[in-house]
């Protein structure tokens, strides 16, 4: 008799060899499959990180390999969502498997962060909406000066290593538990399985297929891309739009210089990141212009206030008459920075800014700006991703599916959370409470029973009863 591959002896050594009648039915595919996803999702992110942004928005390869990506995440969180309702409904979270819960509950949270982490990192509009969106909710839950989805470089790095690291983790413990513990047999004394050897080639040919569909639509339903908005593209298309923000950052009153909620970690210094420092750089490459900054600078506050507010009055007009416009310093800083914006150099300025002696790296700054001017939330109604239409939950271009798992988000926002102030604070505090919940449900007495009573279980096992 010819021996097996060493690498096929351990693998059958880590197999579970015998589980319940039941245990072959597809139903009890759902963590393996899980797994597959998840495989696919790590070397597909593998080989995007190795070529960077550039090669999987425009090359030809690098776009399938974003939508095989995406298709992967779609598996990965549809399966595990039906794992865990799966372990609901048959009562599989009893003792001795209550850790062998929890795990599973964190990990369904952490992979949905992770998923939005990945929104924010694709390079499109919706990276960019997302990631506003998803920085609200982080502030409004209290931590948003530790997670920024506004950082990219921060979002990389916890999307790319720390996450996945921690999902790795919480799979080799879950796996480590039902290896040891074995599936679940029924806990009801009506109801009676055989044991029978578990079915390792029909497990792995289901794996196989998921494989091949994940491929197939990736390739048939490729990942949307509708291109980012820049503060170059919006000069160009609305340069008045500009210089209102740019008046707006000089004053104090932009969106960002007011930003309210439970944690406000936009403090850095508005007026030297998006006026001082942009228009040295500015003065720079003007060998005569005189600095009207210095000379602003130079005035009592009280001309200094009045000169923003004629600014700012002026700039408010649908058609602005430029033979009226205001002489003052504050109007020759904004031209010039608008001008700047135009050419394209304002977004690498400010990027390349920095607060109180740090450089924030900060895609922050461009995308704050942005949304300042209003046009990212103005493009997010036009493509009916807004939080009010439900948004979130499918993509731009309606040709392949969104993020499906944040409904109980739009449902929120629509009764609950409906004209709530706090809604940032108070969805992070309601889906925090949940979370807590489901990892505390198989110590809730009463509470713990409900599968029992729902009956689905009956559909699951499918065994004749007593």
């Amino acid at each position: 008799m010819s021996k097996k591959h060493p690498l096929v002896e351990a693998l059958n050594r880590s197999m579970i060899k015998d589980v319940p009648s039941y245990g072959n039915k597809f139903f009890y595919s759902l963590g393996f499959l899980t797994m597959i996803a998840f495989v696919m999702l790590i070397i597909t992110g593998v080989i995007m990180s190795f070529y960077g942004p550039a090669w999987w928005l425009t090359g030809g390869v690098g776009k399938y390999m974003r939508s095989v990506h995406l298709w992967a995440t779609q598996a990965f969180v549809l399966f595990m969502v039906l794992h865990l309702l799966i372990v609901f409904f048959t009562s599989g979270y009893k003792k001795p498997r209550r850790l062998t819960w929890m795990l599973g509950v964190l990990m369904l949270f952490v992979g949905l962060a992770e998923t939005e982490f990945g929104y924010a990192l694709r390079g499109d509009f919706s990276s960019q909406w997302r990631s506003l969106q998803g920085a609200d909710f982080y502030n409004g839950g209290g931590i948003g000066n530790v997670i920024n989805p506004l950082n990219y470089k921060q979002i990389y790095g916890i999307h790319v290593v720390v996450v996945p690291l921690v999902i790795i983790g919480l799979l080799a413990l879950h796996y480590l538990l039902v290896r040891v513990l074995g599936i679940a047999k029924p806990y009801r004394k009506d109801v009676s399985v055989q044991t029978v050897p578990a079915n390792h080639a029909l497990l792995f040919g289901r794996g196989g297929a998921l494989v091949v569909l994940i491929l197939l639509l990736g390739l048939l339903l490729p990942s949307p891309y509708i291109k980012p908005t820049s503060i170059e593209s919006v000069a160009r298309q609305d340069p008045l739009l500009v210089s209102k923000t740019l008046v707006a950052e000089f004053d104090g009153s932009s969106d960002t210089a007011t930003y309210l909620d439970n944690i406000n970690p936009y403090t850095y210094d508005l007026r030297k990141i998006y006026i001082d420092q942009p228009y040295q750089q500015y003065l720079q490459t003007q060998a005569h212009q005189t600095d009207a900054l210095m000379k602003f600078n130079a005035e009592t506050p009280d001309i200094q206030k009045q000169q923003l507010k004629t600014a700012s009055d002026y700039l408010a007009q649908d058609k602005p008459d430029a033979h009226r416009a205001p002489v003052s310093p504050v109007m020759t800083i904004v031209s010039s920075l608008t001008t700047m914006a135009q050419a394209g150099l304002y977004e690498t300025a400010i990027a390349a800014a920095n607060s109180n002696g740090v450089h924030a790296d900060e895609s922050t700054y461009s995308t704050r700006f942005l949304a300042d001017t209003g046009v990212l939330e103005a493009k997010a109604t036009a493509l009916s991703i807004t939080t009010d239409q439900y948004g979130m939950i499918r993509e731009e271009s309606g040709k392949a599916p969104g993020a499906w798992w944040l409904s109980p988000i739009g449902i929120l926002n629509h009764t609950v959370l409906s004209g709530d102030d706090n809604g940032d604070r108070d969805a992070a505090i309601i889906f925090g409470s949940l979370l807590l919940t489901m990892l505390a449900f198989p110590f809730i007495p009463y509470l713990n029973q409900l599968p029992d009573k729902l009956k689905i279980y009956k559909l699951i096992w499918y065994q004749k009863y007593k």
